[in-house]
């Protein structure tokens, strides 16, 4: 029997009884705005409306819209504006914004963005990547400047402080292991879009004492990671939480509230046959399953403390190896 490629987290189902659900976006090259948008919409059984210049969207999916993009918010910005012909002021904004487009065109993605996707649709997305590889869609590996990345955003299965924490705790632990598995793009790592967290806030979150409310959650996590720029991005989750308190910090518009981790880790890598999903999605796993289980995450906790804690000696102890020998769901 074929296994299934996108197995189930432990916790399936939210508060009120509804499956998990999955926002995926991806960022790619190599098709045309419209080309992307009406291929995805074949695929998925969708109409395509022009929103703007350079915005569709996908209509008549269960889950709700899909989007297809250009990855550039000044650009999008301009390009929702309405425009004369004959008329000389707007002439000249349509020249700038036309060199702007032009200047970019080979730098900036077109993004598709899903809505929120049930956990037994996942699947879909893998044969919908494999459907626009075909039609020639470029990902990270295809140029030196593609820092394209492939985000997915998983429901939380309840918003409870010690939930959220054990998150933070499970995916610190698992950083270094993700990362390699990963083996992001040097242009992405160059440009700080993922960034890990700050040693500071890894050895607060990682002592066994660390379990506090929600108020002190977040301003934890503002304390030292005042922007979106890292692996995993709870920014949104805290906003959607508590928007007041993220808001005082930080008053970045693009930070979007919603019940979800936001996984900025992975690359885009569209282009490449077999690649998918499926393979982030399996490595996003261990942090679910490692969560979930308190003595394990504890003990985890404190063998990454003491890693952390044995000076040069670290230097010659690859952590990610050690978990992947000690600490994963399948060898626990």
């Amino acid at each position: 029997m074929t296994q299934n490629p996108f197995p189930m987290p432990p916790r399936q189902k939210t508060q009120k009884g509804e499956l998990r659900r999955v926002g995926v976006e991806l960022e790619m090259n190599g098709l045309t705005l419209d080309a992307l948008a009406q291929l995805a919409a074949q695929f998925l059984g969708c109409e395509v409306e022009q929103t703007s210049r350079y915005e569709r969207t996908l209509t008549g999916d269960a889950a709700g819209p899909w989007i297809v993009e250009l990855d550039f918010r000044l650009l999008k910005k301009l390009g929702r504006e309405k425009r004369q012909k004959d008329d000389l002021g707007d002439d000249l904004k349509t020249s700038a914004e036309e060199m702007l487009k032009w200047l970019t065109d080979n730098l900036v993605p077109h993004e598709l963005v899903s809505p929120p996707l049930p956990l037994n649709r996942l699947h879909e997305v893998d044969a919908l990547i494999e459907h626009l590889r075909h039609a020639g869609a470029k990902g990270t590996g295809d140029r030196m400047t593609n820092a394209f990345g492939m985000q997915f955003n998983p429901e939380v299965p309840d918003t409870e402080a010690d939930t959220i924490c054990a998150y933070l705790k499970a995916f610190i632990c698992l950083y270094d292991w993700l990362l390699q598995r990963a083996n992001i793009n040097m242009t992405r790592r160059l440009t700080s879009y993922v960034d890990p967290f700050p040693s500071v806030y890894v050895r607060q979150v990682i002592n066994q004492a660390y379990w506090p409310e929600m108020p002190q959650l977040i301003s934890d996590y503002l304390r030292d990671n005042p922007t979106r720029n890292r692996a995993l991005d709870m920014l949104p989750l805290f906003k959607h939480i508590d928007e007041a308190r993220v808001l005082s910090v930080t008053g970045d518009a693009l930070i979007k509230s919603r019940p979800t981790f936001h996984y900025r880790l992975p690359d885009c890598l569209i282009d490449q046959p077999g690649w998918g999903l499926h393979l982030a999605w399996a490595d996003w796993l261990e942090v679910e399953r490692l969560a979930g289980d308190r003595p394990r995450l504890d003990a985890c906790c404190d063998a990454y403390r003491q890693h952390l804690d044995s000076g040069l000696s670290r230097l010659l102890t690859d952590w990610a190896e050690q978990v992947d020998k000690n600490w994963l769901g399948a060898q626990a």
